[in-house]
């Protein structure tokens, strides 16, 4: 397997490649390191914080006491931006490199919104777990997740008076799309999922009082089925399999969907619903590593922040610095838009964002602050207001540890260095640019491959 093709492989299934790391796995067959790609990820890390502040908090004094319930929020609320941040850094130095890229990928997938830790933890790795598992055992965990319960007013679903949000968005946005379905299907769907509900750490509570044990027709189907049921009577549609086969395709391959290969790719799934299989599916295949497919994708926001630290590992100070980052660049972890998650592709890019996307690593690895002023720059109310309330010059307190960068990249030229960062080709009047530079210094060499339009793309 050449070295364009591994590279092009773990910025799919990760976030990048040292050349280091590059070389070891050079000569080696596509089965031996695509083997070794999901080997790794076999095992499951969990990411937890430190929550022991609230162990001396009961349900009865968290009602009773109003202060208190401001006080115990407020503290939740910090203590998700602190996992937002311990998130990134784990994506930054993974232990199962290919789980933290599928995280990412069902994060935008199956999307929610909570402040509260507990809940937040616990949805964050019930993605974790099932992100190479079965596709039918994940949509029945996240259906009976407390953030997903709270996002989607499940809990407000009850026998005499039903909720149909969760019911909507779960055949919408997590199964088969737009136009696949009757509004008499959500109707029915929506009472198989009565009584959900939560307790004060995440875990489900079914309340069995609310919970309509009628008999209810699904697709055709009829019987007393409940939630987990009607999870199984959609997969059984093939339609499932290739809603969530286009969507892969799109944020593992091309933007530009191949309906020919989400077809093959829809016959693979649709088998088993192993989402493992599928994706060693695509990782083994001819197609994925087409000229066609490489270095075309536009890097996430975050996506383009954890590579940027793989090359040159970054500590950030505080977490305010990081969680500002992502708002700047449009992308905060655990903060989606709405429902339907982030777009992608070249929604991602605009008149403000690119500006900010080509200093980034300028600005990360220098504590330098963007100048707001400049035609093309931040013009939108949030950025002139967040540095106007941080006037001061290191607006962005970070730490880059050259010490690593160098020996990743000491022992190999810069003509290597440019091949590692740079994915897509480059332009003329780009490579005209970069041949006009001062290489002698790596260090500066790569904060200017990682500040021209191609690093943008993966």
């Amino acid at each position: 397997m050449n070295s364009k093709h591994i590279q092009h492989l773990y910025w799919r299934a990760g976030f990048g490649i040292n050349p280091i790391e590059l070389e070891r796995l050079k000569g080696k067959s596509r089965s031996q390191i695509v083997n070794e790609l999901f080997s790794n990820s076999s095992t499951i890390s969990v990411l937890e914080l430190d929550t022991s502040e609230f162990d001396n908090y009961t349900v009865s004094n968290f009602k009773k006491d109003p202060e208190l319930r401001q006080k115990l929020n407020n503290l939740s609320a910090k203590k998700v931006k602190e996992f937002n941040k311990a998130w990134i850094e784990r994506m930054i130095n993974p232990r199962e490199l290919l789980r933290e890229k599928m995280t990412l990928f069902w994060s935008n997938h199956f999307t929610v919104l909570n402040r509260i830790i507990f809940f937040v933890q616990k949805y964050n790795n019930t993605l974790r777990y099932h992100a190479l598992g079965n596709f039918g055992d994940f949509v029945k965990a996240i259906s009976k997740e407390a953030a997903m319960i709270v996002y989607l007013n499940t809990k407000q679903n009850l026998k005499e008076k039903p909720n149909e949000n969760f019911a909507r968005e779960l055949l919408e946005l997590f199964t088969l799309g737009v136009g696949n379905y009757k509004e008499k299907d959500i109707r029915e769907i929506s009472r198989t999922f009565t009584g959900y509900n939560h307790r004060i750490r995440g875990d489900f509570w079914l309340r069995k009082q609310f919970h309509d044990y009628g008999i209810k027709t699904v697709f055709g189907q009829t019987g007393y089925f409940n939630g987990d049921d009607a999870i199984d009577i959609i997969l059984e549609k093939k339609q499932c399999a290739r809603f969530i086969c286009r969507k892969i395709y799109r944020y593992f391959v091309n933007d530009v969907v191949d309906e020919n290969k989400v077809e093959e790719l829809s016959n693979v799934f649709y088998k088993d619903y192993n989402i493992e299989n599928l994706m060693r599916h695509i990782f083994m295949s001819d197609w994925f590593y087409s000229e066609e497919n490489i270095g075309v994708k536009i890097k996430s926001p975050i996506e383009l922040l954890v590579g940027i630290c793989n090359t040159v590992p970054i500590k950030f100070k505080n977490t305010e610095s990081l969680f500002h980052i992502q708002k700047i660049l449009g992308q905060v972890l655990l903060n989606p838009p709405n429902v339907a998650g982030w777009e992608g592709g070249r929604s991602w890019v605009d008149s403000n964002t690119m500006l900010t996307r080509l200093r980034l690593a300028s600005v990360l690895m220098n504590e330098y602050r963007i100048p707001i002023n400049e035609k093309g720059g931040f013009i939108d109310k949030y950025r002139r207001q967040y540095f106007k309330n941080n006037s001061d010059k290191s607006v962005f307190k970070t730490e880059p540890d050259w010490k690593t960068f160098h020996a990743n990249f000491d022992s190999f030229s810069s003509t290597i260095l440019e091949t590692n960062l740079i994915l897509s080709t480059i332009n003329k009047g780009t490579s005209a640019y970069l041949n006009r530079l001062n290489k002698s210094s790596k260090q500066e060499y790569c904060i200017q491959l990682m500040s021209i339009p191609e690093y943008q793309m993966c």
